[in-house]
């Protein structure tokens, strides 16, 4: 006879493999044609550069870039590992999850501003939903060949383009920490957008 919890797990553990195929299939759909920029796009990004070169070459670098796109620090996956699991049942779901215990370098990182690079995983494209992860798809969170603490949430400051499967990118915003939405990821990343340190 199985107890509850055991039949929890298997229904987690479910729950786990049924959203690893829908990626799965997902990622294998030919998805090339809409990684490619459009006209629209080609122009917008001519109009800045022709801004950007009508600068006079005098001109100080802070009046170049956002004051703030100058604040970010470096974050790494390595910065991410002070944070311990337990399991907690959530009536809702009718399931465990692993609810992270922040530890105190990881607490210190809150509401900082932060760039960090990464894998780019689309979980809902029409929902603008990506997650950077440390790992590639194969050995990645969902694909569980890796730990929560190995993906971040990536919340846009406007639309964000759309990413394909695995693209290295980086991206800056502000760190947040979630520990009690099962919805959303442990880390989040708020303002997202990409970076170049």
């Amino acid at each position: 006879m199985m107890n509850i919890k055991n039949k929890s797990f298997y229904i987690l553990r479910s729950s786990w493999i049924v959203g690893a195929m829908i990626l799965i299939s997902l990622v294998s759909l030919d998805w090339s044609s809409m990684c490619h920029p459009t006209p629209e796009g080609v122009a917008i990004k001519e109009q800045i550069r022709n801004v950007a070169s009508s600068k006079s070459s005098s001109e100080p670098l802070e009046t170049l870039f956002l004051d703030s796109e100058l604040n970010f620090e470096k974050l790494t996956w390595e910065d991410l590992t002070d944070v311990d699991f337990k399991d907690v049942y959530v009536e809702e779901l009718d399931a465990y999850y692993w609810k992270p215990i922040f530890g105190p370098s990881v607490k210190n990182l809150e509401g900082k501003k932060f760039y960090i690079t990464g894998y780019v995983i689309p979980v809902d494209i029409d929902e603008d939903f990506y997650v950077l992860s440390r790992y590639p798809f194969a050995n990645c969170f969902f694909c569980g060949g890796a730990g929560p603490e190995t993906v971040v949430d990536l919340q846009f400051s406007n639309d964000p383009r759309e990413y394909a499967t695995d693209e290295r990118l980086t991206f800056a915003g502000e760190l947040k920490l979630n520990a009690d939405d099962v919805y959303q990821m442990n880390y989040i990343i708020v303002g997202a957008h990409e970076f170049t340190p």
